[in-house]
C-alpha cells in the first residue's frame, strides 16, 4: 500500500488547513485509516483515526477543532483542522494497515504543517 499525503503548509494562528491522503496499491489492506503527527523534538503521537465503518477516535488535545473524514470509494482520508495553534506545527503522517498489536503496517512520508502566531 502507497499513501500519499497533502494539503500541509504554512498559515496563521486561527486558520485552517484540509489534508489529504490517498491509499493506493493492495487496498485489501486498508482497514483503519489515520493521522499521525511529529513536532520538532518530539515523539510521533496519534491525532485521529477511522475505521472503514465510520468509526472514530480523535484525541483530546485537537478533538474540538480537527475532523477526520474518509472516502472509502477514493481509498481517501482527510483531516480538516480548524482554529490551528502554533502548537499544532508538525509533520504529519497517515498510515493504515492496522494491525492488533496496535500499530499501523503503512506510512506515508509526510506533509508538513507549520503554524505562525
Amino acid at each position: 500500500v502507497q499513501l500519499v499525503e497533502s494539503g500541509g503548509g504554512l498559515v496563521q494562528a486561527g486558520g485552517s488547513l484540509r489534508l489529504s491522503c490517498a491509499a493506493s496499491g493492495n487496498t485489501f489492506r486498508i482497514n483503519v485509516m489515520a493521522w499521525h503527527r511529529q513536532a520538532p523534538g518530539k515523539s510521533r503521537e496519534l491525532v485521529a483515526a477511522i475505521s472503514a465503518g465510520g468509526s472514530i477516535h480523535v484525541v483530546d488535545a485537537v478533538k474540538d477543532r480537527f475532523t477526520i473524514s474518509r472516502d472509502n470509494a477514493k481509498n481517501t482520508v482527510y483531516l480538516q483542522m480548524d482554529s490551528l495553534k502554533p502548537e499544532d506545527t508538525a509533520v504529519y503522517y497517515c498510515s493504515t494497515g492496522w494491525t492488533p498489536s496496535g500499530g499501523y503496517d503503512y506510512w506515508g512520508k509526510g506533509t508538513l504543517v507549520t503554524v505562525s502566531s
